[in-house]
Protein backbone atom coordinates (compact mmCIF):
# COMPACT_ATOMS: atom_id res chain seq x y z
CA UNK A 1 0.00 0.00 0.00
CA UNK A 2 1.10 3.29 -0.23
CA UNK A 3 1.24 5.95 2.23
CA UNK A 4 -2.16 7.32 0.94
CA UNK A 5 -3.45 3.65 1.88
CA UNK A 6 -4.18 3.20 -1.85
CA UNK A 7 -2.96 -0.36 -3.54
CA UNK A 8 0.31 0.15 -5.78
CA UNK A 9 -0.40 -0.37 -9.08
CA UNK A 10 1.09 -3.23 -11.03
CA UNK A 11 4.16 -2.82 -13.64
CA UNK A 12 3.16 -2.65 -16.51
CA UNK A 13 5.16 -5.14 -18.88
CA UNK A 14 6.21 -4.99 -22.52
CA UNK A 15 6.39 -7.43 -25.02
CA UNK A 16 9.88 -7.10 -26.06
CA UNK A 17 10.73 -6.34 -29.56
CA UNK A 18 14.19 -7.16 -31.66
CA UNK A 19 14.91 -6.33 -35.00
CA UNK A 20 18.01 -6.34 -36.87
CA UNK A 21 19.84 -5.86 -40.95
CA UNK A 22 22.02 -6.92 -42.50
CA UNK A 23 22.80 -4.38 -45.32
CA UNK A 24 21.16 -2.69 -47.80
CA UNK A 25 22.33 -2.81 -51.07
CA UNK A 26 22.84 -4.69 -54.79
CA UNK A 27 23.54 -8.43 -53.78
CA UNK A 28 24.77 -9.73 -56.25
CA UNK A 29 27.21 -12.43 -55.39
CA UNK A 30 24.60 -15.31 -55.30
CA UNK A 31 21.39 -17.03 -53.77
CA UNK A 32 23.90 -19.06 -51.61
CA UNK A 33 25.47 -15.66 -50.04
CA UNK A 34 21.84 -13.82 -49.38
CA UNK A 35 20.65 -17.40 -47.86
CA UNK A 36 23.71 -17.29 -45.45
CA UNK A 37 23.42 -13.58 -44.64
CA UNK A 38 19.30 -14.48 -43.94
CA UNK A 39 20.07 -16.94 -42.18
CA UNK A 40 22.65 -15.09 -40.12
CA UNK A 41 20.03 -11.93 -39.33
CA UNK A 42 17.47 -14.77 -38.00
CA UNK A 43 20.18 -15.95 -35.33
CA UNK A 44 20.62 -12.74 -34.27
CA UNK A 45 17.17 -11.73 -33.80
CA UNK A 46 16.85 -15.14 -32.00
CA UNK A 47 20.21 -13.91 -29.32
CA UNK A 48 19.01 -10.55 -28.55
CA UNK A 49 15.15 -11.91 -28.20
CA UNK A 50 16.89 -14.92 -25.70
CA UNK A 51 17.95 -12.39 -23.88
CA UNK A 52 14.85 -10.12 -23.57
CA UNK A 53 12.68 -12.61 -22.33
CA UNK A 54 15.04 -13.24 -19.76
CA UNK A 55 14.82 -9.55 -18.97
CA UNK A 56 17.90 -8.52 -20.36
CA UNK A 57 18.22 -4.72 -20.75
CA UNK A 58 17.32 -3.61 -24.35
CA UNK A 59 21.36 -2.42 -24.85
CA UNK A 60 22.37 -5.59 -23.94
CA UNK A 61 20.22 -7.66 -26.68
CA UNK A 62 21.45 -5.06 -29.24
CA UNK A 63 25.01 -5.71 -28.19
CA UNK A 64 24.49 -9.54 -28.41
CA UNK A 65 22.60 -9.15 -31.95
CA UNK A 66 25.46 -7.38 -33.63
CA UNK A 67 27.80 -9.58 -32.29
CA UNK A 68 26.59 -12.41 -33.87
CA UNK A 69 26.42 -10.12 -37.26
CA UNK A 70 29.84 -9.46 -36.49
CA UNK A 71 30.89 -13.15 -36.58
CA UNK A 72 28.96 -13.78 -40.46
CA UNK A 73 31.99 -14.35 -43.32
CA UNK A 74 28.90 -12.59 -45.37
CA UNK A 75 28.17 -9.45 -43.41
CA UNK A 76 30.14 -6.06 -44.08
CA UNK A 77 31.20 -6.09 -39.90
CA UNK A 78 33.80 -7.52 -37.65
CA UNK A 79 34.67 -10.60 -39.84
CA UNK A 80 34.05 -10.07 -43.56
CA UNK A 81 34.47 -6.41 -43.84
CA UNK A 82 35.47 -5.09 -47.27
CA UNK A 83 39.02 -3.69 -47.30
CA UNK A 84 40.35 -0.35 -48.02
CA UNK A 85 42.10 0.85 -50.40
CA UNK A 86 45.65 0.12 -48.19
CA UNK A 87 44.09 -3.38 -48.09
CA UNK A 88 43.34 -2.66 -44.84
CA UNK A 89 40.01 -3.43 -42.88
CA UNK A 90 38.79 -0.33 -41.05
CA UNK A 91 35.55 -0.40 -38.93
CA UNK A 92 33.21 1.61 -37.16
CA UNK A 93 30.62 1.12 -34.62
CA UNK A 94 28.16 2.87 -32.64
CA UNK A 95 25.86 2.07 -29.78
CA UNK A 96 22.99 4.03 -28.01
CA UNK A 97 21.05 3.90 -24.87
CA UNK A 98 17.33 5.43 -25.05
CA UNK A 99 16.44 5.95 -21.67
CA UNK A 100 19.68 8.15 -20.92
CA UNK A 101 21.04 9.12 -24.14
CA UNK A 102 24.45 7.99 -23.80
CA UNK A 103 26.15 6.71 -26.60
CA UNK A 104 29.92 5.13 -27.59
CA UNK A 105 31.29 5.10 -30.74
CA UNK A 106 34.45 3.99 -32.31
CA UNK A 107 35.98 4.70 -35.86
CA UNK A 108 38.63 3.52 -37.91
CA UNK A 109 39.47 0.67 -36.14
CA UNK A 110 41.75 -1.94 -37.05
CA UNK A 111 41.84 -5.80 -35.52
CA UNK A 112 39.15 -5.99 -33.85
CA UNK A 113 36.07 -8.70 -34.25
CA UNK A 114 33.87 -7.25 -32.42
CA UNK A 115 33.28 -3.51 -32.62
CA UNK A 116 30.52 -2.96 -31.18
CA UNK A 117 31.96 -4.73 -27.71
CA UNK A 118 34.24 -1.80 -27.92
CA UNK A 119 32.20 1.22 -28.96
CA UNK A 120 29.88 0.22 -25.80
CA UNK A 121 33.24 0.30 -23.73
CA UNK A 122 33.80 3.83 -25.35
CA UNK A 123 30.36 4.81 -23.14
CA UNK A 124 30.90 2.72 -20.26
CA UNK A 125 34.46 3.12 -19.16
CA UNK A 126 35.14 6.58 -20.75
CA UNK A 127 34.32 10.36 -20.77
CA UNK A 128 33.98 10.42 -24.59
CA UNK A 129 31.03 9.43 -26.88
CA UNK A 130 33.94 8.88 -30.12
CA UNK A 131 37.16 7.76 -30.00
CA UNK A 132 38.53 7.09 -33.81
CA UNK A 133 42.21 5.43 -35.23
CA UNK A 134 44.78 4.57 -33.44
CA UNK A 135 43.26 6.58 -30.61
CA UNK A 136 40.67 3.55 -30.51
CA UNK A 137 43.00 1.21 -30.94
CA UNK A 138 45.13 2.29 -27.72
CA UNK A 139 41.89 2.53 -25.57
CA UNK A 140 41.58 -1.19 -26.40
CA UNK A 141 44.71 -1.92 -25.57
CA UNK A 142 44.31 -0.19 -22.40
CA UNK A 143 41.18 -1.83 -21.08
CA UNK A 144 42.31 -5.44 -22.01
CA UNK A 145 39.84 -5.17 -24.61
CA UNK A 146 40.66 -8.67 -27.00
CA UNK A 147 42.35 -7.27 -30.28
CA UNK A 148 42.87 -9.95 -33.92
CA UNK A 149 45.09 -10.43 -37.26
CA UNK A 150 43.78 -9.11 -40.01
CA UNK A 151 43.68 -12.91 -41.07
CA UNK A 152 41.10 -13.41 -38.56
CA UNK A 153 38.34 -10.76 -40.38
CA UNK A 154 38.79 -12.66 -43.92
CA UNK A 155 36.54 -15.59 -44.44
CA UNK A 156 38.24 -18.56 -45.27
CA UNK A 157 36.08 -19.11 -48.64
CA UNK A 158 37.81 -18.02 -51.41
CA UNK A 159 34.55 -17.05 -53.03
CA UNK A 160 33.77 -14.67 -49.83
CA UNK A 161 37.12 -13.52 -49.42
CA UNK A 162 37.39 -12.20 -52.92
CA UNK A 163 34.23 -10.28 -52.61
CA UNK A 164 36.35 -8.31 -49.75
CA UNK A 165 38.67 -7.02 -52.41
CA UNK A 166 38.10 -3.78 -54.78
CA UNK A 167 38.75 -5.35 -57.96
CA UNK A 168 36.56 -3.85 -61.40
CA UNK A 169 36.10 -7.19 -62.83
CA UNK A 170 33.88 -8.11 -59.13
CA UNK A 171 30.32 -7.26 -58.74
CA UNK A 172 29.80 -5.76 -55.55
CA UNK A 173 28.40 -8.25 -53.05
CA UNK A 174 26.53 -5.17 -51.52
CA UNK A 175 26.94 -1.65 -51.48
CA UNK A 176 27.92 0.36 -48.51
CA UNK A 177 26.26 -2.50 -46.22
CA UNK A 178 26.44 -2.34 -42.64
CA UNK A 179 25.07 -4.15 -39.91
CA UNK A 180 22.41 -3.18 -37.33
CA UNK A 181 19.67 -3.76 -34.05
CA UNK A 182 17.16 -2.42 -32.27
CA UNK A 183 15.09 -3.37 -29.61
CA UNK A 184 12.60 -2.53 -27.12
CA UNK A 185 13.06 -4.35 -23.75
CA UNK A 186 10.04 -5.46 -21.42
CA UNK A 187 10.37 -2.17 -19.35
CA UNK A 188 9.83 0.23 -22.53
CA UNK A 189 13.31 1.43 -22.62
CA UNK A 190 15.04 0.97 -26.22
CA UNK A 191 18.42 0.82 -28.09
CA UNK A 192 20.19 0.87 -31.19
CA UNK A 193 23.48 -0.29 -32.16
CA UNK A 194 25.26 -0.46 -35.72
CA UNK A 195 28.54 -1.74 -36.90
CA UNK A 196 30.27 -1.98 -40.61
CA UNK A 197 33.48 -2.28 -42.56
CA UNK A 198 32.57 0.74 -44.46
CA UNK A 199 32.49 1.06 -48.43
CA UNK A 200 34.18 -1.77 -50.32
CA UNK A 201 37.65 -0.08 -51.56
CA UNK A 202 37.17 2.84 -49.69
CA UNK A 203 40.18 5.84 -49.02
CA UNK A 204 42.13 4.86 -45.96
CA UNK A 205 40.38 6.95 -42.69
CA UNK A 206 37.06 7.66 -44.59
CA UNK A 207 34.27 7.08 -41.71
CA UNK A 208 30.86 6.77 -43.08
CA UNK A 209 27.14 7.51 -41.39
CA UNK A 210 28.00 4.27 -38.79
CA UNK A 211 29.15 5.91 -36.05
CA UNK A 212 27.40 9.17 -36.41
CA UNK A 213 24.58 9.93 -33.33
CA UNK A 214 21.64 10.66 -35.49
CA UNK A 215 22.95 9.46 -38.87
CA UNK A 216 23.70 5.53 -38.57
CA UNK A 217 21.51 5.23 -35.25
CA UNK A 218 19.67 7.07 -32.65
CA UNK A 219 17.89 5.75 -29.65
CA UNK A 220 15.53 7.59 -27.32
CA UNK A 221 13.11 5.72 -24.96
CA UNK A 222 10.00 9.02 -25.84
CA UNK A 223 9.99 7.69 -29.53
CA UNK A 224 12.00 4.70 -30.64
CA UNK A 225 15.19 3.18 -31.69
CA UNK A 226 16.86 3.41 -35.55
CA UNK A 227 19.46 2.03 -37.29
CA UNK A 228 20.50 2.94 -41.05
CA UNK A 229 22.61 1.06 -43.77
CA UNK A 230 23.22 2.01 -47.19
CA UNK A 231 25.12 5.06 -48.89
CA UNK A 232 26.77 7.04 -45.97
CA UNK A 233 27.73 10.01 -47.03
CA UNK A 234 24.14 10.20 -48.26
CA UNK A 235 22.77 8.99 -44.97
CA UNK A 236 24.31 11.62 -43.09
CA UNK A 237 23.38 14.62 -44.98
CA UNK A 238 19.65 14.21 -44.05
CA UNK A 239 20.56 13.08 -40.40
CA UNK A 240 18.25 9.46 -41.19
CA UNK A 241 18.19 7.96 -37.97
CA UNK A 242 17.37 11.24 -35.71
CA UNK A 243 14.59 12.10 -38.85
CA UNK A 244 12.84 8.77 -38.00
CA UNK A 245 12.52 9.36 -34.16
CA UNK A 246 11.24 13.02 -35.08
CA UNK A 247 8.57 11.71 -37.48
CA UNK A 248 7.52 8.70 -34.90
CA UNK A 249 7.04 12.02 -32.56
CA UNK A 250 4.95 13.42 -34.99
CA UNK A 251 2.58 10.76 -34.80
CA UNK A 252 3.82 8.38 -37.61
CA UNK A 253 4.46 4.57 -36.81
CA UNK A 254 7.54 2.90 -37.01
CA UNK A 255 7.19 1.72 -40.16
CA UNK A 256 5.59 5.06 -41.84
CA UNK A 257 8.31 6.61 -40.45
CA UNK A 258 11.01 4.64 -42.22
CA UNK A 259 9.37 4.82 -45.53
CA UNK A 260 8.75 8.79 -45.09
CA UNK A 261 12.49 8.63 -44.17
CA UNK A 262 13.96 6.77 -47.37
CA UNK A 263 11.88 9.03 -49.69
CA UNK A 264 13.30 12.09 -48.35
CA UNK A 265 17.04 10.47 -48.47
CA UNK A 266 16.09 9.55 -52.71
CA UNK A 267 14.43 12.88 -53.08
CA UNK A 268 17.12 15.09 -51.47
CA UNK A 269 20.48 12.90 -52.18
CA UNK A 270 19.20 10.93 -54.59
CA UNK A 271 20.69 8.01 -52.51
CA UNK A 272 20.31 4.66 -51.36
CA UNK A 273 19.91 2.59 -47.98
CA UNK A 274 17.49 0.73 -45.26
CA UNK A 275 16.49 1.36 -42.20
CA UNK A 276 15.14 -0.45 -39.32
CA UNK A 277 13.13 1.11 -36.14
CA UNK A 278 10.92 -0.01 -33.51
CA UNK A 279 9.14 2.50 -31.33
CA UNK A 280 8.06 2.71 -28.24
CA UNK A 281 4.39 2.00 -29.29
CA UNK A 282 5.63 -1.66 -29.94
CA UNK A 283 5.39 -1.45 -33.72
CA UNK A 284 8.17 -2.44 -36.06
CA UNK A 285 9.54 -0.64 -39.07
CA UNK A 286 11.53 -2.14 -42.34
CA UNK A 287 11.95 0.11 -45.61
CA UNK A 288 15.02 0.34 -48.19
CA UNK A 289 15.11 1.31 -51.75
CA UNK A 290 18.15 -1.18 -52.75
CA UNK A 291 17.67 -4.40 -54.29
CA UNK A 292 18.08 -5.96 -51.52
CA UNK A 293 18.26 -5.87 -47.17
CA UNK A 294 18.47 -8.89 -45.74
CA UNK A 295 16.46 -8.63 -42.23
CA UNK A 296 14.63 -10.17 -39.06
CA UNK A 297 12.47 -8.90 -36.25
CA UNK A 298 10.58 -10.83 -33.58
CA UNK A 299 8.10 -9.67 -30.97
CA UNK A 300 7.72 -11.22 -27.58
CA UNK A 301 7.56 -15.18 -28.25
CA UNK A 302 6.17 -15.09 -32.01
CA UNK A 303 7.87 -16.38 -34.66
CA UNK A 304 11.00 -14.66 -35.78
CA UNK A 305 9.71 -12.53 -39.55
CA UNK A 306 12.90 -12.34 -41.54
CA UNK A 307 12.89 -11.17 -45.47
CA UNK A 308 15.06 -9.19 -47.61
Amino acid sequence: MTALGLPFAPEVKMDPIIVVHGGAGQWKIGQRVLDMAINDCREAAEAGRSLLLDGACALDAVEAAVRVLEDSPVLDAGRGSFLNQAGKIEMDAMIMDGATLQLGAIASVQNILHPISLARLVMTESQHNLIVGPGAEAFADEIGFPRCELEDLLPPDPELRASLVALPDLSSRSEGDTVGAVAVDMNGNVASATSTGGTKGKRAGRVGDSPLVGSGGYADNRTAAVSATGEGEALMRIVISKSVCDLVASGLTAQSACEAAISVLAERTQGHGGLIAADIRGGVGVSFNTVRMPFAYAIGREQVIFGN
